[in-house]
């Protein structure tokens, strides 16, 4: 028989939380491998593929310090998120909708908003193009449908995507050491060491560019809170006990609980436990999420600075990396600038799996806990994954272009939301997990750095923002 949990745990919107041992954690870290991986597969896109290196083209390899700031920032995000996970079973924003019945619901509306166009599917189309020709509209409706049934079908859906962007990341990493070799250029080695010896911040290229690479440096925005569902699918700490996300159509489901999430007693033997949970869940992040987006950022930004730095006109989006390409042709062969084509496309399906994925999960666990207890989770996100789908492919057959409005607010609202939910995970963990397993001082303060990093240049992007907004709508 269980326990009733100790009464730190808010219970006025959800069940209360059963006491059960922590479960022994491995013995060694590959069986942990899989969710750090994910987080940089998903991220492996905007920041790494776009932003870092439009900004490398545009004024050099001075800003890739914000690289390392925006991820080491993201890792202390990303264990916080973790610690509750690993703690108690539950997400954060299940923990967050301990103390208001809404928050969930608030943030997995702006990841929503946020995700709704399809642009990671549009963007890795319009890269099939460059090497086969076609349409790009109704090639990234196939590469929708495709997730969906990819997402829906797949017995665990967890089991499926880590599988993907494994292949991805491993795909990257091969064409990285193909691009060190063949077309990183002496220049971009020398030119190196100035994002330490003579580091910039281009604000000429305006706060929502700089806000953008900040926040999608490695994960950002809504992917980083994921980190919690995709830990518990893998069955780290407290997780073990909470049934995993299947397939309503090829799945077996597994038994629910009766509580919404588990809490240990902090006697010798589960403290000892969770020191060891904690220790992996670190090097797991550390040797996969931190390392594998900071080497492809910087190795992705010389690549581009080998390449097209000081062309005038680039644009920053995906026709960017159509002249990366061609240079690299041109330099290495044509050989190269199809592979890069090849894994840019590649990078960017596997990127818009990932991000389907996750706003369908978030949404999913937050209607489940806190709206339609009597509802399967997999059920729920099987409606939302084609919800999505839907949406993307009627936005691609309407012929929308984002207009001015949406682009604004999508550039703040990965920040905006990354201010958010530091505040609350400082309250959640200093104030409901037991005094033992609490964020010690320097995380605290790292979590207080988030704060200011994320509210500061979301002020200030907001700002000017909608000083262009008002510009145009005169």
């Amino acid at each position: 028989m269980t326990q009733t949990a100790p009464d730190r745990f808010p219970t006025r919107h959800l069940p209360r939380v059963s006491v059960r041992d922590l479960p022994e954690p491995p013995t060694s870290a590959w069986p942990v491998i899989g969710p750090g991986v994910i987080a940089a597969g998903v991220g492996l896109a905007s920041g790494e593929f776009i932003l870092f290196p439009y900004i490398a083209s545009q004024v050099g390899l001075v800003f890739l310090w914000a690289a390392a700031v925006g991820i080491v920032t993201q890792w202390f995000l990303n264990m916080e998120i973790e610690r509750y996970t690993l703690a108690t079973g539950e997400t954060a924003l299940t923990g967050f909708s301990r103390f208001w019945r809404h928050w969930g619901l608030v943030f997995a509306l702006m990841v929503y908003f946020a995700n709704l166009w399809p642009g990671w599917a549009s963007s890795s189309a319009t890269m099939v193009t460059y090497l086969f020709g076609g349409d790009a509209t109704w090639i990234a409706i196939g590469m929708l449908v495709v997730i969906g049934l990819t997402l829906t079908l797949a017995p665990v859906i967890y089991t499926a995507l880590e599988r993907v962007e494994f292949v991805k990341v491993g795909l990257v990493v091969v064409f990285l050491v193909v691009a060190v070799i063949f077309a990183v250029s002496a220049d971009a080695w020398r030119a190196l060491p100035d994002t330490v010896t003579a580091p910039e911040f281009p604000t000429e290229l305006g706060f929502a560019l700089i806000l953008s690479a900040l926040v999608f440096a490695g994960a950002g925005g809504g992917q980083n809170l994921v980190q919690s569902n995709w830990i518990r699918d893998k069955g780290f700490g407290m997780g073990r006990y909470v049934p995993r996300l299947v397939s309503p159509v090829t799945g077996r489901p597994e038994a629910a609980p009766d509580a919404a999430g588990f809490v240990f007693e902090p006697t010798e033997e589960n403290l000892g436990r969770w020191r060891r949970w904690w220790r992996l869940a670190n090097r797991e992040q550390l040797v996969t999420f931190v390392l594998i987006s900071f080497v492809t950022i910087v190795l992705m930004s010389m690549l581009a600075y080998s390449t097209v730095y000081g062309t005038p006109g680039l644009a920053n989006s995906v026709s960017f990396l159509k002249v990366e390409g061609e240079r690299l042709g041109d330099s290495v062969g044509p050989w190269f600038g199809t592979l890069f084509w090849v894994i840019g496309a590649v990078s960017l399906f596997a990127a818009a799996m990932g991000i389907v994925d996750y706003t369908s999960r978030l949404a999913a666990d937050v209607l489940k806990t806190s709206y339609l207890r009597r509802h399967s989770e997999s059920r729920i996100y099987f409606v939302l994954v084609w919800g999505l789908v839907g949406l993307g492919c009627a936005i691609l057959l309407a012929g929308f272009d984002q207009p001015l409005p949406l682009l604004v607010v999508s550039a703040c609202v990965g920040g905006l939301m990354m201010f958010i939910y530091s505040i609350l995970l400082l309250v959640l963990n200093r104030r409901v997990l037991p005094p033992q397993i609490r964020p010690r001082s320097f995380r605290v303060a790292a979590l207080v750095w988030a704060v200011l990093l994320f509210g500061v240049f979301s002020a200030l992007t907001i700002w000017q923002q909608g000083e262009r907004l008002l510009d145009w709508l005169r």
